[in-house]
């Protein structure tokens, strides 16, 4: 197990990752800012989904959800359909120009990402995609705990 000044040095440096998400968030198109990005992209990850999905894998309150779901349904980036085990309930889909927006995000990023890490090797970006997807798989599901004193 890792020392407890390792892991004081790993919660500084994610708490100065926001550096990363602020300049990916500026090359994102004015009209698409980052929660609308975060919707998109969780339903063209995971597929159609139930709002309360949504707002589970988007870790926000519902009413937050409510208001990034309006807002990409406006555009006509997704639509949503009547939930088939439960009429009330609507079940959220990308349209064809929200999977189009999200393939355009995704060259965006990886143009930036690219432009940014030239300096790195194919394994330092692997590595770091490895130790990334371990990171967030430690967090998926867990429920909120207090730290031991």
């Amino acid at each position: 197990m890792a020392e407890r000044a390792q892991y004081e040095e790993l919660a500084r440096q994610l708490s100065a990752i926001g550096v990363v998400k602020r300049e990916i968030a500026r090359m994102l198109p004015y009209d698409c800012p980052g929660g609308s990005a975060g919707v998109l992209t969780l339903l063209d990850r995971n597929g159609e989904m139930r709002m309360s999905r949504l707002a589970e894998l988007l870790s926000v309150d519902m009413s937050v959800t409510s208001r990034h779901v309006a807002h990409v349904a406006e555009r006509g980036w997704i639509e949503r359909l009547p939930d088939p085990a439960d009429r009330r309930s609507r079940i959220l889909r990308l349209t064809p120009e929200g999977r189009a927006l999200v393939a355009e995000l995704h060259r965006r990023t990886s143009r930036v990402m690219a432009h940014r890490l030239s300096d790195w090797s194919d394994d330092e970006v692997g590595e770091l995609v490895r130790l990334l997807g371990r990171l967030r798989h430690s967090f998926d599901g867990a429920a909120p705990s207090r730290p031991a004193p």
